[in-house]
């Protein structure tokens, strides 16, 4: 197994996760996934009610069962959720599977692109803004410890930012 034979990508809600892994993927003919998909596909409910029903800590559970389960897949390209890595033992699963690629944007971007989605339970607060500093300022440094690659995903469409996700993965992977 290459150090590159699965690739996740991690950071907060709004990054672009999602939108770069599929096109990631697409250029790789890789499968691609994203976890906070594979949970609601597999619960039949939205995040939001999980949230509800079982607490955050109940959804992290959920959370480390199905990444554990996916890092086992081949050659995935993987959307995990932004707060995947707060245990330590995701990290540790992530980063002997495969390599990890953070997609960093500052708060106030993020908030923009978040500021109308509904299902992130997270930002179910007065001032989202405000709570997407404060979850930047405890997961920034987790993401940074976990990745391989930074990219910085502020600017640029999608497509160029796999562009030089590519370029990054041609000098980091084995052949």
């Amino acid at each position: 197994m290459t150090r590159c034979a699965n690739i996740y990508l991690v950071g907060l809600m709004g990054a672009g996760k999602t939108t770069i892994g599929r096109q990631l993927a697409k250029r790789l003919q890789r499968r691609f996934l994203d976890s906070d998909h594979e949970i609601e596909a597999r619960t039949g409910v939205r995040i939001p009610v999980i949230f509800e029903i079982e607490g955050e800590s109940g959804f992290r559970k959920r959370e480390s069962q199905v990444l554990l389960e996916l890092a086992a897949e081949p050659e995935l390209v993987l959307a995990t959720g932004g707060g995947a890595v707060l245990a330590l033992e995701n990290r540790q699963c992530l980063r002997d599977t495969g390599l990890v690629i953070y997609l960093h944007a500052p708060p106030e971007v993020l908030y923009e692109r978040t500021r109308h989605d509904r299902n992130r339970p997270l930002l179910h607060v007065n001032d989202p803004l405000v709570r997407l500093r404060e979850l930047y300022a405890a997961r920034d440094p987790i993401y940074r410890e976990v990745a391989h690659i930074v990219i910085e995903s502020v600017e640029g469409a999608a497509g160029l930012l796999v562009q030089r996700i590519e370029k990054e993965l041609r000098t980091k992977c084995e052949p």
